[in-house]
Order: C-alpha cells, then structure tokens, then sequence
C-alpha cells in the first residue's frame, strides 16, 4: 500500500512514517523543507498544502492519505483556519481528485465541549467537510501527548506545579508511538472515527506527582480556584495570536476530563523519568 502523510516532520508525523514503514508500506512525507525529513520515509514531495497548485499530481497512486498537519503556535503569518481546515481542506480535494482509497485525519477529543477554541473550531470544520466526501474517512480524536505533559515536568522542575480546581480532572494522554500504532490498526480496519488515549488514566494530580516523582523531589502543588482559569480565558484574547491560541486550547482542556479508551504500552512516568535522566546529563 502507498501511504502519504503530511505533517511528516512534525511529534507525530514522524512516528506515523515509522509505523507504516514498519508494517512493510511505502511511504511518501509531504513537507515543506526537506532537509528537515531525510530518512523519515521512502519518498520526500515537496509542497506546501496551504497552496494547492503545489498539490497537484502529488496523491497519484496514493492509497491512504493520513494528515497530522496543524499548528499550534500560530506562526508564519498563518492562523489555524488557513492550516488546520484550508490546508487540509486542500488535501482532501487533491485526495478527491486522485481517487485515494482513504483518508485519515488526526482531531482532538471532545471537540464538541470545546466549541469557541479557534484551534477546535477549525478542525471540526475539517471534519465536517472530510464526513460529507466521497472519499471514506477515518478520524482520530486522541486525548492529547506526552509531549504537552511536559509543561507539568518544566513547572516541577522550577519548584512548584500550579493547578486549577482541586486537580481531580482524569486523563490519560499517549505517545507518539503507541498514538501511531493506533491510528494504522484503525486505517487498517477502515474505522471511521477512534477515540484514542493512552494506558493509563490519571488525575492531574497524579500527573503532577509524578513529574516531581521522576526529579527526585518533594512535592509543591497548588491548587488555583478553577474561577481563575474561567477568567483567563475571557483575558486571553488581548494576547499575541501566537500565544492566545494555544494557551486558549490548553486553558479549556484543563478544565474537563480528557480521558479515552487505552491503548499502547508507554507509560508517562517512564516519559518523565527519561527526560529527567536526560537533563541531569547535559
């Protein structure tokens, strides 16, 4: 099977082209700066799907489209409606237009409780437009990744970690890896929609204890009245698109559980740990 991805050089991309390599399929990486993806997969296109003419002919044979494009730090001069819905909207139309088997796209759990977050609205938006194509899809909505915990271990590391509420909210984000494992069983499977997360489910607090737990030390958490987050969130606009975005997304899903079914092996203590090991020997 031939399989593009895009978004190839991004936390997951990069585990996606590994994943499908390694269930023995060819692998095209769609990236805008191929010096940044040598060796990430068989075939390196470049293109930039924020313009479609760079698009054309690029999907030709292509089985299985699976885009992990979108920012999150708005940067470029580019927002999340230009890259999160327009580019992959023009993906999707080039897909169409090739007549890919499939096409999987990467979202983010309860999209529906987090209407008004630009980043939110723009992926649904996609959703929305990749449900109504001829094209069969398979959307993926993971809990989040071990790469945004690591806020948690930063705070630790500096002393203290801030929380709001009482830190009950329960979720269980996943790994690059295990979240690339789960999306080609379910592109195999031809499922439509997986709600993914990763093997365990935690508090935030728990979350919070073990980042100090991988540091070695004691504890120092306090817990914030959840009124501020709230407040924060109407604050937030004045700040540079840059930084509102994301904080905006961030700041809402503190807010709620993220928990989804289990799946994979790494566990983010150990994610903890290892980072810390890692810092102790620069």
């Amino acid at each position: 099977m031939r399989v593009l991805v895009a978004g190839a050089t991004g936390y997951l991309g990069r585990f996606l082209c590994a994943e499908y390599s390694r269930r023995g399929h060819h692998v095209t990486a769609l990236v805008r700066e191929p010096s940044r993806a040598v060796g990430v997969a068989d075939l390196l296109v470049r293109a930039e799907a924020t313009h479609p003419e760079t698009l054309v002919g690029v999907m030709d044979g292509v089985d299985l489209v699976v885009s992990a494009l979108g920012i999150t730090r708005q940067a470029d001069g580019l927002g999340y409606w230009q890259v999160d819905y327009e580019a992959n909207l023009n993906l999707l139309r080039e897909a169409e237009k090739a007549g890919v088997g499939r096409f999987c796209y990467v979202h983010v759990l309860n999209a529906e409780a987090m209407r008004g977050v630009p980043l939110v609205d723009a992926k649904a938006a996609f959703v929305t437009h990749l449900q109504a194509s001829e094209v069969p899809e398979t959307v993926i909505a993971p809990t989040g990744y071990f790469s945004d915990m690591e806020d948690f271990l930063s705070m630790a590391r500096a002393g203290r970690v801030w929380l709001f509420g009482d830190g009950s909210h329960r979720l269980n984000p996943i790994h690059g890896a295990d979240l690339a494992e789960a999306i080609a069983d379910a592109t195999d499977d031809g499922q439509r929609w997986l709600d993914v997360g990763g093997p365990a489910v935690m508090t935030q607090s728990q979350i919070a204890k073990a980042a100090f737990a991988a540091l070695g030390t004691e504890p120092r958490i306090t817990f914030l009245p959840d009124i501020l987050r709230r407040i924060s969130l109407g604050v937030l606009p004045i700040l540079p698109r840059r930084w509102c975005g994301p904080a905006q997304f961030f700041m809402t899903a503190l807010g709620m559980d993220m928990a989804a079914p289990c799946y994979g092996t790494h566990h983010l203590q150990d994610h903890f740990a290892e980072l810390a090991s890692s810092n102790s020997r620069r």
